[in-house]
């Protein structure tokens, strides 16, 4: 029987905190300044749960070697594969963050708190968390020194022992994204042209180091396939392909930006690091898996849906309507409908919701190759959304 999870949010700031600037003229908090525009980030509110895919080779060691049913015994990697359940829950926004310059005066930053929590479902009956990340996307406004127009930025605690600031800018759109193909396929350190493809991304081939190591019934099923071994992001176009997609703001961050962007990073415990991080001569070099880099790509999207409403009387429990689906495994929404008027015959009304999808590629550096991990998911709003009054006019 599978598991009902229902992860809930989980972060919240303390009733009645607000970032402000510390003054030491009291009149100065009469002054009614206001408070810095999240921009894009104000879609972030509340809590959204979804459906994605990850995948991620993991070094094997000799001593610690990963079970399978067939051993792998020397093979140096194991081609981890997941489909994911998520939830995304975000706080109230922090407010008004007074960061102070000593060549540029000072800038007021806002953001919003937010935690990530991941299950891998691929075996139903079998929900294993593999995702927990506390963090914070923070709205950085125009600066003079450096000379960078409005960026956003997510900061982000990994339970494996990295941190990371990731840096970028948002642009809006109009309709569906343009969903770019993203590839996991490992390449020389320092030369990402020189890809070197593993038995594990072929889907077919069963005795392979792998989890799972069979996908026959997978692909059977169509959810781990041979073009999501590809290409990831084909999940996220599949997601949207039959949907009616208004308007996307697309968010574009890496903890090494391209120029003329700069500032982010990562920071990994020592393990990952290895001897490769010591400051005496390492032997051997490692890393044990040193998380490089990361990139990511976040999609806001604002989804038309047309709901089909029934009959209804003034006065009678309000219904909660599922937005149709599309693709097999995508998520919907929900709608809370409570029509203020009477719904003589049954009608159809169309209606908006945020959707947010990402692709995220965290570049993974051991036994002398970097190793793509790719993580992409479809998520929305986790409670019914309210249909405004000016729905049924």
């Amino acid at each position: 029987m599978t598991q009902d999870i229902k992860l809930e949010s989980a972060v919240s700031l303390p009733s009645g905190f607000r970032f402000d600037e510390v003054s030491s003229l009291t009149r100065l908090k009469t002054l009614g300044k206001a408070t810095p525009s999240l921009g894009p980030l104000a879609a972030f509110t509340g809590t959204f749960t979804g459906s994605g895919f990850n995948s991620i080779f993991r070094p094997q060691n000799p001593t610690t070697p990963t079970p399978l049913p067939t051993p792998q015994p020397n093979s140096d990697n194991i081609l981890e594969l997941n489909i994911t359940s998520e939830t995304l829950s975000f706080s109230s926004p922090l407010g008004s963050v007074p960061n102070r310059g000593m060549v540029q005066g000072d800038i007021f930053l806002n953001g919003v708190p937010y935690l990530q929590s991941i299950n891998d479902i691929t075996v139903p009956s079998q929900p294993t968390g593999i995702h927990l990340e506390p963090g914070l996307w923070v709205m950085v406004p125009l600066t003079t020194n450096p000379a960078e127009g409005q960026t956003f930025t997510r900061m982000a605690s990994i339970p494996h022992g990295t941190t990371i600031a990731a840096q970028g800018t948002a642009t809006t759109v109009s309709g569906k994204p343009t969903i770019a193909p993203v590839d996991m396929t490992p390449f020389l350190t320092a030369n990402p042209a020189n890809r070197i493809k593993f038995a594990s991304q072929t889907a077919a081939t069963q005795n392979t180091p792998r989890i799972p190591q069979d996908l026959t019934s997978f692909i059977q099923q169509g959810t781990i396939t041979q073009a999501l071994l590809d290409d990831p992001n084909t999940l996220l176009r599949n997601h949207i392909a039959s949907q009616t997609i208004i308007s996307t703001t697309v968010l574009d961050i890496s903890t090494s930006p391209a120029t003329p962007l700069f500032g982010g990073g990562t920071d990994n415990i020592a393990f990952l690091l290895g001897n490769a991080g010591a400051l005496t001569n390492p032997n051997p070099p490692g890393p044990n898996a040193q998380s490089l880099k990361m990139t990511a790509t976040f999609w806001i999207e604002t989804v038309e849906h047309v709901l089909h409403i029934p009959i209804f009387r003034t006065g009678h429990p309000p219904l909660t309507i599922h937005a149709e689906g599309g693709a097999a495994g995508q998520p919907v929404p929900k709608f809370h409908v409570a029509p203020p008027i009477t719904i003589e015959t049954p009608r159809t009304i169309k209606v908006h919701s945020t959707q947010i999808q990402y692709s995220q590629v965290v570049f993974l550096n051991f036994n002398g190759l970097t190793w793509p991990h790719v993580s992409v998911a479809t998520l929305v709003p986790s409670h019914p959304i309210t249909i405004p009054p000016g729905a049924w006019n």
